[in-house]
Formats: structure tokens, sequence, C-alpha cells
């Protein structure tokens, strides 16, 4: 079956930085766009970013751009956030998603058919 795992969340003070991975399984990762998510406590579940198939394109939140950059290797069959300058309101647990298509908004949870469990990024001022 299709596993999503993400790692690299923890506990990091503002101005700091975090690597989150997420290492998937059971499906041709390849052929899937990916992108990550996050949720804080009493809120929606919000996009971050996204990136097509081949890598060859981007997307991110307003509110990260210029801070975050997501990667892949499709060789290894990861996804990785790098985040910089990251900021309280940054704290949430941050979810890896996989589509096989986006068939509107690349920032509609709808998109994703797989989701990982989630990993917990606190950032304390």
């Amino acid at each position: 079956q299709v596993q999503l795992v993400e790692s690299g969340g923890g506990l990091v003070q503002a101005g700091g930085s975090l690597r989150l991975s997420c290492a998937a399984s059971g499906l041709t990762f390849s052929s899937y766009h990916m992108a990550w998510f996050r949720q804080a406590p009493g809120k929606e579940r919000e996009f971050v970013s996204a990136i097509q198939r081949n890598g060859d394109s981007t997307y991110y939140a307003v509110a990260v751009k210029g801070r975050f950059t997501i990667s892949r290797d499709n060789a290894k069959n990861t996804v990785n956030l790098q985040m910089n300058s990251l900021k309280p309101e940054d704290t949430a647990v941050y979810y890896c998603a996989a589509a096989q298509f986006w068939t509107g908004s690349y920032q509609h949870t709808r998109q994703y058919g797989y989701w990982g469990q989630g990993t917990q990024v606190t950032v304390s001022s």
C-alpha cells in the first residue's frame, strides 16, 4: 500500500532552520505531484508548497515564499522542504501529500489522494 512518511520536525527558535523529508513507497513516485501542507491547532489545513512530477515547477504559499524551498529526488522517492528564517506562526503539523493529477488548484487538499501522518514543527519566539 501507499505510504508517505514524514521526518525532520522538531523544536527550533525563531530565525532557525529545519529540513523536512517525506519518504514515499507503494507508488510510482515520479508519476505523482507532491506537496506539503500544514495545520495549526484550531485552524484548517493549508497549502505550503508543491512540486511537479519532474521537479521542473515549484509553487509556494505567499506566507513562506522566499523562506522555504521544496525539492524532490525521484531516484530516492523523497520530497524535502527546507525551511529557513522560521517564525512562530510556522508552528504546525506538516503533512506530505501526493497527487497523480491536478484537476484544479494544487492548493486544494482534495487534489491529493495520499497523505502522510504528519510531523510537528514548533517555532519558539
